[in-house]
């Protein structure tokens, strides 16, 4: 449930930083994996998307892993934090047997794969981090002077 609560603590973060920008610099490509800032953003509302449907043959599935759901950032946003708040209801609705659980799942790719949920969800909050720490570095590029901390330690302190 930590990495749940942490995940949209740190995407809330990440979106308020984001609201320095201009829509134009949110887009703008700086040869980053999904070319912006609002490239990556989306990108990881996506996965999480994808990963949910997977889990709980629930919600939205997107086609492709680059896929532009939002162009508008406050939909975007929007769309964010209530994709945290399903996947905390998820999460916290789990009872220790279900994280041994296998999903069986079809990549992207066309391959089929079978994991236990708890290597799925390790895999969901691990990719959110990767990614988060590539918008930090988008952030700082597009001249956000010192992007928020976004370490996990910083969410468990008491003031956090």
């Amino acid at each position: 449930m930590r990495f749940a609560q942490y995940n949209a603590w740190a995407n809330a973060r990440l979106y308020d930083a984001s609201t320095a920008l201009s829509d134009f610099e949110r887009k703008r490509d700086v040869k980053a994996y999904f070319r912006s800032l609002h490239g990556t953003l989306n990108h990881l509302l996506v996965a999480d998307r994808i990963w949910l449907r997977r889990i709980t043959g629930d919600g939205p599935a997107p086609k492709r892993l680059d896929e532009t759901v939002f162009e508008q950032f406050p939909e975007l946003r929007e769309a964010r934090e209530a994709e945290d708040r399903r996947i905390i209801d998820f999460v916290s609705g789990l009872d220790e047997p279900d994280f041994e659980r296998v999903i069986e799942y079809g990549n992207t790719r066309g391959e089929t794969h079978a994991l236990p949920l708890q290597v799925i969800l390790a895999h969901l909050f691990n990719h959110q981090t990767h990614h988060r720490g590539q918008a930090t570095h988008i952030l700082r590029q597009l001249g956000v002077a010192e992007p928020p901390a976004l370490d996990l330690l910083y969410f468990a302190l008491p003031t956090g």
